[in-house]
């Protein structure tokens, strides 16, 4: 595989001891968003700051949001902003290369991460690239996958294109998993490293389950079923299968109940559709913790995901995950012991797991009980430590690289 090499070069630079560095992470999404790509990259960007290191945090403003200054080894950058369209809440960057190059030229980051791909991602390559600075990039979301769900398939040659061409630019891209790793480097991508995610599972937990919450879904019972369904309400998250399978689970549980937790573009269509479901809405911190934790089976029947949060949330608190075998679930499910998986792609066997996982309520909950269990080793002190790894054998090899063409440039001055 073409990997970023992480033991140290044998050069000079490669005996540099570690040191605090100072990063600048650029993102187009970050809390109190509501998104896998944006509860992610906090978790990272926390967990630097707890060790030391000093964040400049890059980001479009939201509207009527105040500027948040915790001191001077965290400070925000809020650049403007368009809201994207049928996703009230989230914002793309403004292209802003010469804002960037003034910024950074007056503090100098040894590193620059770019967690997402759009025109301030872009500004923020072409500004690093030009003042010299070390890129890591991360691969986040499958925008090329998107397309075949807004009936845009001409867009993914192209989209496919500039995603490989952003990321072959960086000094190293980060992704979640080594299948996903295996398919971005058949596409041409280069320098991919594999960088894992954890979970809060102090945050989700069974132990938030709540009896009232469940009431105020119409559910009497705990032996009544609740199926959940966590995420953006959109094309892309394959909900006409979930669809079918709850229908099927409807046949041999007739009083389960559909819990959708989430917003978007599809919102309206599902209520028509299914009018006795639960629409929740988006939900974030220690309600979105609650509304898993009530819960007592998870459907997520998504194709296009890089990794895929819910399924760890969902593990974490307690609840077993139908799935298709890709992604997080490919890694983390071991089907028929803490979650389910089929085939990717199987919309008939992932409709009869669906059903026959909701059968059996105890079996349902022995392996909620093995899911906790699996997330209880999904730590993310350790996801930011190989994070802040592959970040200082960046500046490191940039270094390396860098030193002989000084010499020369030396050379030739004298």
């Amino acid at each position: 595989m073409n990997d970023i090499n992480l033991t140290p070069a044998a050069t000079p630079s490669a005996r540099l001891p570690q040191r605090r560095l100072r990063l600048a992470f650029v993102t187009e999404t970050y809390p109190p968003e509501v998104n896998g790509v944006a509860a992610t990259l906090s978790q990272i960007v926390e967990g630097m700051h707890r060790c030391q290191h000093e964040i400049q945090l890059i980001r479009p403003r939201q509207p009527d949001e105040a500027h948040a200054d915790r001191g001077p080894a965290f400070r925000e950058v809020l650049m403007r902003g368009l809201p994207i369209p049928n996703y009230p809440g989230l914002r793309m960057g403004l292209p802003s290369r010469r804002r960037l190059v003034a910024l950074w030229r007056a503090q100098r980051p040894d590193a620059v991460h770019i967690a997402t791909e759009g025109p301030l991602g872009w500004s923020a390559l072409q500004a690093a690239r030009q003042l010299g600075l070390p890129v890591v990039s991360d691969f986040r979301t499958n925008f090329h996958a998107y397309s075949r769900h807004y009936r845009l398939t001409w867009l993914t040659r192209p989209i496919m294109g500039y995603l490989r061409k952003f990321h072959n630019l960086a000094h190293c891209t980060m992704v979640p998993t080594t299948a996903l790793q295996q398919d971005l480097e058949g596409s041409g991508f280069e320098r991919l490293v594999v960088v894992a995610r954890g979970v809060d599972t102090h945050r989700f937990d069974s132990r938030k389950r709540s009896s009232a919450l469940r009431r105020s879904w119409g559910v009497d019972g705990d032996d009544d079923l609740v199926v959940a369904c966590v995420g953006r309400l959109a094309p892309e998250k394959n909900l006409d299968v979930l669809l079918k399978a709850f229908a099927a689970i409807q046949s041999v549980r007739p009083d389960a109940k559909l819990l959708f937790v989430g917003d978007g573009p599809m919102r309206a269509d599902l209520q028509r559709r299914c009018p006795q479901a639960v629409f929740a809405g988006q939900r974030s911190g220690d309600d979105l913790s609650a509304h898993y934790a009530s819960a007592d089976l998870l459907l997520f029947p998504s194709l296009t995901e890089t990794f895929g949060n819910v399924t760890t949330e969902a593990m974490a608190s307690g609840l077993p995950v139908v799935a298709y075998h890709y992604a997080a679930a490919a890694k983390l499910i071991r089907n028929g012991v803490n979650g389910v998986t089929v085939p990717f792609g199987d919309a008939q066997a992932y409709v009869h797991a669906a059903a026959t996982s909701a059968a059996d309520l105890a079996n349902c909950r022995q392996m909620g009980g093995a899911a906790r269990q699996s997330a209880l080793e999904l730590s993310w002190d350790a996801v930011v430590k190989r994070f802040e790894s592959v970040v200082e054998t960046a500046i490191r090899d940039d270094v390396a690289f860098e030193a002989p063409q000084l010499q020369a440039a030396n050379r030739q001055a004298t």
